[in-house]
């Protein structure tokens, strides 16, 4: 069980850390989260038999730059979006070229509607 515990915190805090490098760095708080409980879990079950495996600080340690990371970058780091006129523009223009080709498609129904079958 503890071997469990000891994974899970691994696993989670390397999840955690992957998250907050990448601009969804606000998703890392939830890994993180799981990867105290699991790595305190796994320090409880070790120290109540006796040997406290290097691994478990390890993952406490990695887990705290990954929030640490995550935080910094959730204050210090403003995501702004620029150029949005030439977004804009290619919106409009793609609407209409969405439009011309409904307006072909409307023109070559009413004509399969004209032909009749003999």
């Amino acid at each position: 069980m503890k071997t469990l515990f000891i994974i899970l915190a691994v696993i989670t805090s390397i999840l955690s850390a992957i998250l907050a490098v990448l601009p969804i760095s606000n998703l890392a708080l939830i890994p993180a989260i799981l990867a105290f409980v699991f790595a305190f879990v796994a320090h409880y079950m070790s120290k109540k038999e006796g040997e406290v495996r290097k691994i478990i600080p390890f993952t406490f340690f990695l887990t705290t730059i990954a929030l640490i990371l995550s935080l910094y970058k959730a204050l210090f780091i403003a995501s702004e979006v620029t150029q949005t006129e030439s977004l804009e523009a290619k919106e409009i223009q793609l609407e209409e070229e969405a439009i011309d080709e409904l307006e072909e498609l409307d023109l070559e129904i009413e004509e399969i509607e004209d032909i009749t079958i003999d």
